[in-house]
């Protein structure tokens, strides 16, 4: 999309502090953020939302978490949380898939 910010990012045309790049999906930290360590992992190929995800595109979401998985452990992050907003009652911002990695602090239960 060309007007989405997170298409603007994952081409370098916006920049960002990346963590992580790949030709599929790219790590950065977020410009507002709600912990310690709050990364954001997206994928290259725009998709809204999580609810936006099918069996097409599935792979893009697997590798995302795969990412996660692997790129906190390269970054020595033990114990954190993960979180995707999906549409506006939940505060989606960007509707662009993507995941939240928050770390650093003592995380509270329900978050909100």
């Amino acid at each position: 999309m060309s007007d989405c910010l997170f298409c603007k990012i994952a081409a370098g045309e916006i920049p960002s502090s990346k963590v992580y790049e790949d030709e599929l999906c790219c790590a950065f930290a977020d410009i507002a953020p709600q912990a310690p360590t709050h990364l954001l992992f997206i994928p290259k190929e725009h998709i809204d939302s999580v609810a936006a995800i099918t069996p097409e595109n599935a792979s893009v979401a697997a590798h995302l978490l795969v990412k996660i998985a692997s790129v906190t452990k390269e970054l020595g992050i033990e114990s954190f949380r993960v979180v995707s907003n999906i549409g506006e009652q939940a505060q989606q911002s960007v509707k662009h898939l993507h995941f939240h990695v928050l770390a650093g602090r003592d995380m509270t239960w329900p978050p909100g």
